[in-house]
Formats: C-alpha cells, sequence, structure tokens
C-alpha cells in the first residue's frame, strides 16, 4: 500500500510540474506583455505612428524607424533564408561526407552563441569599411542576415530530419529525381518548421540593437527609399535603437514605451504571418 500511495504521489507530482511550467510561462508572458501595453497604450496616437521627428516644431514620430525596421526585415531575411534553407538542403540531403556536415552544423552552433556585439563589429569593419557601404541600412541589414543565418540552418535542418524517409523512397520509386524529390516532397512537408526558423530570425532581427547601432546609424529622418541609390544609401534607426534612444539617451519613457508597444504588435504580426503562411503551403 504505501508504494502503491508513492508511486500515485509520484505520477500526480510529474503531471503537475509540466502544467506548473506552462503556467509559468503564460504567467510571465502576459506580466510582460501587459506592462508594456498598460505604459504604452496611452502614449501612442496617429500622429506619433505617421510623423517624423521635428525639434523645431516640437512634434515627436516614428514613422520613418517603422519604415526602417520594415526594410531591415524585409533585406535580412532576403539574404538569409534563401542562403540558409539552401545550406540546410545540402547538409541533410546532399552532404556526400558525414564530417562535413557535422563540422558545419558545430560551426552554426558556434556562431549562433556568439554575442552580437562581435557582429556588430565585424559588420562595422567588413560592410561599412571595407566594401565602402558606411552606416547605412544595408550594412546593418547584411550583418544581421549573416548573425541569423545559423539560426535559419539549424531549424530547417531539424525540419528535413522530421520527413519521413518513405516519401522520399516513395517519391524516389516513382522516377522522380533528387532534386525534384526534394522540391515537391521534402520541403512542403517541412515548411512549417521553415517558417518557425524564419520566425526565429525575424523575432532576432527585430529585437537586435548593438548591430544597428554599429552600422546603421541614429538618423530618425525619412529615408528616400524611391531609388536604388536611396535603398542603398539610406542610414537611420529602427524601432529598437529608437527605443533606445527614447528610454537611455532622452529619458522619455512614454515614448519609450509607445515604441515598445509597436514593436510588440510587429512581433505579434510577424508570428501570425509566418503561420499562416506554413498552413497555407
Amino acid at each position: 500500500m504505501a508504494k502503491g500511495r508513492r508511486r500515485r504521489a509520484w505520477n500526480l507530482l510529474a503531471a503537475a510540474l509540466p502544467r506548473l511550467g506552462a503556467l509559468v510561462t503564460v504567467g510571465l508572458l502576459a506580466f510582460v506583455a501587459g506592462y508594456v501595453l498598460w505604459r504604452g497604450l496611452p502614449g501612442l496616437s496617429w500622429a506619433l505612428l505617421t510623423q517624423e521627428e521635428s525639434v523645431l516644431h516640437g512634434q515627436v514620430g516614428i514613422a520613418p524607424c517603422i519604415l526602417n525596421t520594415v526594410y531591415v526585415i524585409a533585406v535580412s531575411l532576403a539574404a538569409a533564408l534563401p542562403l540558409g534553407v539552401g545550406a540546410a538542403v545540402y547538409l541533410t540531403e546532399y552532404a556526400p561526407r558525414r564530417r562535413l556536415a557535422a563540422a558545419v552544423e558545430f560551426a552554426a552552433e558556434t556562431l549562433s552563441g556568439l554575442p552580437s556585439i562581435l557582429y556588430a563589429m565585424v559588420g562595422s569593419i567588413l560592410f561599412c569599411t571595407v566594401l565602402g557601404l558606411q552606416k547605412s541600412l544595408l550594412a546593418g541589414s547584411l550583418t544581421l542576415a549573416i548573425m541569423t543565418l545559423p539560426t535559419v540552418i539549424r531549424a530547417t535542418q531539424e525540419s528535413l530530419k522530421t520527413v519521413p524517409r518513405s516519401y522520399r523512397e516513395g517519391a524516389l520509386g516513382l522516377g522522380a529525381g533528387k532534386w525534384r524529390t526534394v522540391r515537391t516532397v521534402v520541403l512542403p512537408s517541412s515548411v512549417r518548421g521553415i517558417a518557425a526558423g524564419c520566425i526565429l530570425a525575424a523575432g532576432r532581427v527585430v529585437g537586435e540593437s548593438a548591430v544597428l547601432l554599429y552600422t546603421a546609424g541614429l538618423s530618425t529622418a525619412m529615408q528616400d527609399f524611391s531609388s536604388l541609390s536611396g535603398l542603398v544609401k539610406a542610414s537611420g534607426s529602427t524601432l529598437t535603437v529608437a527605443l533606445y534612444v527614447y528610454a537611455k539617451e532622452r529619458s522619455d519613457f512614454t515614448t519609450a514605451f509607445a515604441v515598445a508597444t509597436v514593436l510588440l504588435f510587429l512581433t505579434v504580426l510577424l508570428n501570425l504571418t509566418a503561420g499562416a503562411v506554413g498552413r497555407r503551403r
């Protein structure tokens, strides 16, 4: 009887601990999101979202920062996703030697753990100085693409490994070639994992500030994105950098929490969009 009671107690404890962990996680998320919304929603206004900051007219606006953030996300993902997915497909489906794949995986894991300030220094030297891009959103986006590349590779690899081998064997048995099997069977079956990697990469891009402080500049002026030269030479701050400036440099916490609220909504929108794309595909 005593052993039975102890076993039931352990079973109850084993069932309660995961639920407790889930509740704590959800509670922390709700607390952080609720506090940001509580402090930030009163400071949100249409003028803040659509105007450009002007010291002479005494107006505060983050419209250029929103556009800069969208630009950085688009360029970073456009550079990182094809490279990351392509590298993961090669390592999982084509790599002839397991040692090479293991070495690349180890390098990707090591790179994913490096502090962002190291990427900022490398990006500042490589893109801003050596390649002559100077401090620009393009230089910051390319640096962020390098920083998020390991995340995309690892997430895509794990997703590709979950596709059953019978899918590949069935396609090959029907006469499909290797690339056709990968393109029509393997990749569509793992698109949700690839979307998860895209979410992780986009989240890191949205939340990064150190890299952009070194490579993209602090300008809050509206940039000209209507021409190729404007896309290349544009320099400015994203929402995360603006949040740092308002909170740390100016002690304007009302505007800082308003910017944090916009970042929160942007992150939720990215998650919903990636999930919808994964379900649709």
